[in-house]
């Protein structure tokens, strides 16, 4: 079922766009990973409000957490009395993300399966193309992209790097600022070693996977952008504890109201 709907498809459309764009399968990957962004776009946007509008709620949960503090139960029930009253679900910004997760997994399996390189991998793939004369006119596909193999790891480690920064500069702009030092201990370590461990993944990995990571973070910090604004990459203007409680009161407000206002 999943080779069906979802494998096959964006495996054959990666073959066919690359014959219409001068046999460039780089090209191919470029374009698709582009055109999955925009398609799944509505889904980015709503979750990235329902995150800033849970993140514009964290004064008054911090104040749940500081009174209740040795009272679970009743914890919990506050702050679903608070989603409730602010009209959020908690399980909003995750939604989103749940829909968009198989395109993403089929589109990196499609890229891994078309960059077949041995006799095992290719009768492999034979079993996933459609019996389009285009399609298989294309294979084996053209793994040549710039200085790249598509098929190898990335020889001059530009990629990875690319990978690293793209994705270090992506989560920096979506990382609230945090006053609890735990937190924000473990902010900075997510930071670092999430690019850290795709980059080293990228040394390892054929080219045109990294390719796809580097597209698709960079589409993602344009997106952001235009949502959001730089967020984290730009200082703070004083640090969140030094906000008054009626002024982040406010903030808070007018951030959950304008989540709920009617597009």
């Amino acid at each position: 079922m999943w080779d069906v709907i979802a494998l096959k498809p964006l495996l054959n459309g990666l073959i066919v766009l690359s014959q219409y764009l001068w046999n460039n399968f780089g090209l191919s990957i470029v374009l698709l990973t582009v055109v999955v962004r925009l398609v799944t776009l509505p889904l980015t946007v709503k979750q990235t409000r329902a995150t800033k509008a849970i993140q514009a709620m964290q004064p008054k949960m911090e104040e749940l957490k500081r009174k209740y503090a040795r009272d679970q139960q009743t914890l919990s029930r506050e702050m679903m009395k608070l989603y409730r009253e602010s009209g959020m679900n908690p399980m909003g910004c995750l939604f989103p993300m749940l829909i968009q997760l198989p395109i993403w997994i089929a589109l990196y399996q499609s890229i891994i399966r078309a960059l077949a390189a041995t006799p095992e991998s290719l009768l492999d793939l034979s079993q996933l193309l459609y019996s389009w004369p285009i399609v298989h006119q294309a294979i084996p596909v053209n793994a040549h992209f710039l200085w790249l193999d598509l098929a190898q790891p990335d020889r001059f480690i530009a990629l990875p790097i690319l990978v690293g920064a793209s994705m270090w500069v992506m989560q920096k702009m979506v990382t609230p600022p945090v006053v609890d030092p735990r937190q924000q201990s473990t902010n900075t370590m997510m930071l670092w070693m999430m690019p850290a461990m795709f980059a080293l993944i990228s040394l390892q990995f054929p080219s045109g996977l990294a390719l796809y990571w580097v597209i698709s973070n960079v589409m993602g910090i344009i997106i952001q952008y235009f949502i959001t604004g730089w967020g984290g990459l730009l200082p703070q203007r004083g640090a969140t504890a030094a906000v008054a409680p009626g002024k982040a009161k406010s903030a808070t407000n007018k951030q959950i109201a304008k989540h709920k206002r009617p597009k």
